[in-house]
């Protein structure tokens, strides 16, 4: 075998873009649009391509009341039902209160951000909130741990948060929202009705976006000495995020996603029996 490989070689510009069909890791992307490769670097595309492949197929979801779901949750967003609330709920599990052994150094000219890589632990919280779509409003609570009792309490709470008007409310398959106490306890609530995301579908769930923004804003850089420091400061910012509020916008319609995953779905399969 010879020292590289050599395909015909692209004329790049600083517009040029891979092909569209490809599917491997950006940084490989980079090499085969960056002149002959190593053998080496064949052999790595060929050693991993089977473990990348196995990822995209678990991002595929197999729940097969997919399209079911897709629409009913899309509904929800698009076409509201007359004078209800719907509401976006989830759990931030195992949310960690993480004290540096050394201050942050903030970003200053020609020197990036620096922060240690080790730090004390001071325990974990789990964050239940419930994001209402049509205003971007946010309920939330933290608790010691996740289980159908919390969430049974949190129900409780978006009861009482929004009385005499009709709720639903998204959320994913973990069971704790499918316990027998929680259904008996909707059952005497008929006001109140969960609507479910596919499983692997969790970005149907409008509320994971405002749970990016409260890691990327507050969590991710915050030092924090105790764990009533970071419930402190989780109820901060849903306060402060509530005092003007803004909704995000849900635009992908049930059926162009759904085009989308047999897209993918196709895709994988030709590219695993290849």
């Amino acid at each position: 075998m010879s020292g590289a490989f050599s395909p015909t070689p692209p004329v790049k510009t600083h517009t040029s873009r891979p092909p569209s069909d490809v599917a491997i890791a950006p940084m490989l992307i980079f090499w085969m649009h960056s002149g002959p490769l190593p053998v080496a670097v064949c052999a790595l595309i060929v050693s991993i391509f089977p473990v990348i492949a196995n990822t995209l197929a678990g991002l595929l979801s197999t729940d097969p009341a997919l399209e079911a779901k897709v629409r009913d949750v899309t509904g929800l967003y698009l076409n509201p039902p007359d004078k209800a609330v719907v509401l976006c709920v989830d759990e931030k599990p195992q949310t960690q209160a993480l004290e540096r052994k050394a201050p942050v150094l903030p970003l200053r000219p020609g020197n990036p951000e620096k922060r240690s890589h080790d730090y004390i632990r001071h325990g974990t919280t789990s964050l239940f909130a419930a994001l209402e779509a049509a205003t971007g409003k946010v309920t939330g609570a933290c608790y010691p741990q996740h289980r159908h009792e919390e969430f049974l309490q949190f129900l409780k709470q978006i009861a009482k948060a929004y009385p005499r008007v009709p709720l639903h409310i998204v959320c994913d398959n973990y069971g704790t929202h499918n316990h027998p106490d929680v259904r008996a306890w909707l059952a005497r609530h008929p006001r109140i009705t969960l609507h479910f995301t596919p499983t692997s579908g969790s970005w149907l769930n409008m509320v994971e976006r405002f749970f990016h923004d409260l890691t990327q804003n507050r969590l991710r850089r915050g030092v924090f000495r105790d764990l009533e420091e970071l419930i402190m400061a989780i109820g901060t910012y849903i306060d402060r995020h509530n005092e003007s509020p803004k909704p995000f916008i849900w635009t992908a319609r049930a059926a162009d996603i759904l085009e989308k995953v047999k897209r993918a779905r196709r895709t994988l399969n030709k590219r695993q029996s290849a």
